[in-house]
């Protein structure tokens, strides 16, 4: 069972920042490369107009989801990793940096692309099915929704991968607002596409 039931707060990921300005090894793991492969790889479109990535951190993924957007917005609870990330980014004028938590603060779409990555298990089940509410009302109609997650459990987060995707997931039942498009499980993570229904 995890430990706590509320979202952790930015100060909880300025103390890993502060101990290190990479602790997820983004930008040499092999095992983060090769998520990250699979994570563009299951982008229907080639090309969108105008995405928003939550949680960039110091923008490895950002630095490769950029060539396929005209305008990518992308944030994370920490201003720490952000530094990093504008310097990665310099030379992508598209591409804003800007830090922001979800879901107390959440910019204006319509986004036709929106990632979540290794984000949602940091809140709790209010804060996510808010966030939900949110993503779903910034998507444009037939708007893409990518998720991707480690799915071990992690004493110190309120959700598992799982339990976030399956949240997402009863969005995409036949009344609901999403279409499910695909899932696929890897050993340690999970990643799933979701499409916003024409209304």
């Amino acid at each position: 069972m995890s430990k706590t039931s509320s979202t952790l707060p930015q100060a909880y990921f300025d103390s890993v920042y502060q101990a290190n300005n990479d602790p997820w090894a983004f930008a040499t793991s092999d095992y983060e490369r090769r998520k990250y492969e699979a994570t563009l790889a299951a982008l229907p479109n080639e090309h969108y107009h105008n995405a928003f990535e939550i949680g960039c951190s110091i923008g490895v993924l950002t630095q490769m989801l950029a060539d396929r957007c005209d305008q990518l917005l992308a944030v994370d609870a920490s201003e720490l990793p952000l530094k990093t990330a504008r310097e990665r980014l310099a030379t992508y004028p598209a591409v804003t940096i800007r830090q922001m938590s979800i879901p107390g603060e959440f910019p204006q779409g319509p986004f036709d692309l929106i990632l979540l990555s290794e984000v949602g298990y940091y809140l709790s089940r209010e804060d996510l099915s808010l966030s939900r509410q949110l993503m779903i009302d910034a998507l444009s109609p037939n708007g893409h929704l990518l998720l991707v997650h480690w799915t071990p459990v992690v004493h110190d987060y309120p959700l598992t991968g799982d339990e976030v995707h399956d949240f997402f997931a009863a969005s995409a039942q036949s009344t609901g607002p999403l279409t499910h498009l695909l899932n696929q499980r890897a050993e340690t993570y999970r990643l799933d596409l979701f499409q916003k229904k024409l209304t």
